[in-house]
């Protein structure tokens, strides 16, 4: 590796945390870079997962005072996300690499479309249900969404802020901070797999990790001064790039 394509490594690194911590799919950004350098995609997918994690700690600290009062909340889906991670993380070993081109992009526009009508769906169940929590459908399909997670990650906190939102009633930015919880346990467990059974590049994992935990504190910062529907606009913006790249440019 040059110094330049460490540079580029590190940069990306940067974005991919920053992303990640406010919404979430900064695996666009790296993943593609990692390809661009001449990683075949599997080892570009597994390094890419291992260098992330740091940066999604840092988010998470970043986002300590939000997850005040959500130690429940955070604990079970966690719970969830490791045996899903796990899931995840053996078929991406084990499928071959096309398994999911077809339903990525289209999970992670139903994603936006939820976000977009998360509102109307907030009141639709709250005159059905009352203003209650819906645990079950949130530990559903925060199972569902870290299998996906634990294959490729990309724009997973884009689902998981979907779901978290309509079946959650509490701010946006709360909800923020329990999807870094998430996904960062997600990418550990899936990384931790990863190490033992797969080839990781460490030189790029670890250049991805210093650049992804000033990431993580940038998009902390910035993050947690938007309002709702700000951070919904990014969300929806940065979901819609997802389904585009995916589609057209990958």
């Amino acid at each position: 590796m040059t110094p330049w394509q460490g540079a580029a490594v590190f940069i990306a690194g940067i974005a991919a945390g920053t992303i990640n911590t406010i919404v979430g799919s900064g695996s666009l950004v790296t993943f593609p870079t990692l390809i661009a350098l001449g990683y075949p995609p599997l080892v570009a997918n597994v390094s890419n997962t291992v260098g992330l994690v740091p940066g999604g700690v840092s988010g998470a600290l970043g986002y300590r005072r939000e997850l005040e009062g959500q130690f429940r909340r955070a604990v079970a889906l966690g719970v969830v996300s490791v045996f899903g991670a796990l899931l995840g993380g053996i078929l991406l070993l084990a499928l071959p690499e096309s398994a999911f081109d077809e339903i990525v992009p289209a999970l992670i526009l139903v994603a936006v479309v939820l976000v977009v009508l998360q509102p109307t769906l907030n009141g639709w169940l709250a005159r059905r249900h009352g203003e209650k929590d819906h645990i079950g459908a949130v530990l559903v399909g925060a199972f569902l969404c870290s299998v996906y997670g634990g294959y490729f990650g990309a724009a997973q906190g884009v689902i998981i802020m979907a779901l978290l939102g309509i079946f959650l009633h509490d701010h946006l930015q709360r909800l923020n901070a329990v999807k870094n919880v998430s996904t960062t346990v997600v990418n550990l467990v899936a990384a931790l797999l990863f190490v033992f059974v797969a080839h990781v590049a460490w030189l790029v994992s670890a250049l991805l990790a210093a650049g992804s935990v000033i990431g993580g504190q940038i998009g902390a910062k910035v993050g947690r001064r938007l309002p709702p529907l700000a951070l919904r606009v990014v969300i929806v913006v940065v979901g819609l790039v997802a389904v585009v790249k995916l589609l057209f440019f990958s």
